[in-house]
């Protein structure tokens, strides 16, 4: 299945899409979809940004991305593979009603928890299980294997990943201005980055492009760039030994005052405190 910018393309007579990506690396453009996106990191470690949020991701994550939510996975470089299952659906991709059906009404709490999009924090090795077993069953075997997997996340501990809605498809033009300044910033958020610079690449004034950035993601772009570095921090705390000034000039931040302010602000502990804490 080719996935293209904030379109996703669907196989015919298929209602539960199933797809493997395995590669150098994930498919890092900007998207979006009216379906349900499940996805299983199997294996490569990188940035997941949905929207208005920026996430890391490792081997074994499992996320649940809303419908709608502008989104993209961007893969550390390395010389590994990546690889992840996921699977795509709407709450009427079994026909208008189904999820209506007595029989099926301790499945519906998964359809709400869903909008805003989650990381599974819970129940992990068992999902796990059965997302692997899923692309190699017959199209039954999927579907009562889909229907077990979203009574195990009904019930499993979550985390957020957005506290902002998508309610419809962003247009291909505000979805072009997106992309190229999601493209630019994910390059090039180590160094220094102006609103000038950012807005001319959506060819719109600084202030148009504020107004423009705030309505498609709530939040500032500013805010957004911090958070982006703030992960990339994240990522070297828990991967490399360099010291903390270097991390924080590596991510994009001239001082590291400001950094570790930043740091404490967003995660709730210190650079050192994380590294030592941090799963």
């Amino acid at each position: 299945m080719k996935v293209l910018p904030f379109k996703i393309a669907k196989p015919l007579n298929q209602n539960l899409i199933v797809q493997v990506d395995e590669s150098t690396a994930f498919y890092n453009q900007l998207h979006q979809h009216q379906e349900l996106q499940m996805s299983l990191i199997l294996k490569g470690e990188g940035k997941l940004i949905t929207g208005d949020s920026v996430h890391r991701f490792k081997p074994d994550d499992f996320f649940v991305i809303g419908p709608n939510c502008p989104h993209l996975f961007q893969s550390e470089r390395t010389n590994g593979m990546v690889k992840m299952i996921s699977l795509f659906f709407s709450r009427n991709s079994f026909g208008e009603h189904f999820f209506d059906l007595a029989e099926v009404e301790d499945l519906r709490p998964f359809f709400d928890s869903a909008k805003n999009g989650f990381k599974l924090i819970s129940q992990k090795e068992t999902v796990q299980k059965l997302v692997c077993h899923i692309p190699e069953q017959d199209k039954l075997t999927r579907f009562t294997d889909f229907l077990q997997l979203i009574r195990l996340l009904c019930g499993a501990k979550r985390e957020a990943l957005t506290g902002f809605v998508y309610p419809k498809q962003i247009g291909n033009r505000d979805g072009q201005r997106l992309q190229s300044v999601f493209d630019f910033v994910v390059n090039s958020f180590q160094n220094d980055i102006s609103l000038l610079t950012v807005s001319e690449l959506a060819f719109m004034t600084p202030n148009a492009f504020c107004r423009f950035f705030k309505r498609q993601t709530n939040k500032t772009f500013f805010q957004f760039l911090i958070e982006l570095r703030l992960e990339h921090a994240c990522q070297l705390l828990l991967s490399s030994d360099l010291p903390i000034t270097q991390i924080a000039e590596r991510s994009g931040f001239n001082s590291i005052s400001n950094f570790n302010r930043q740091f404490k602000a967003l995660k709730g502990i210190s650079p050192t405190q994380y590294a030592r804490h941090a799963p």
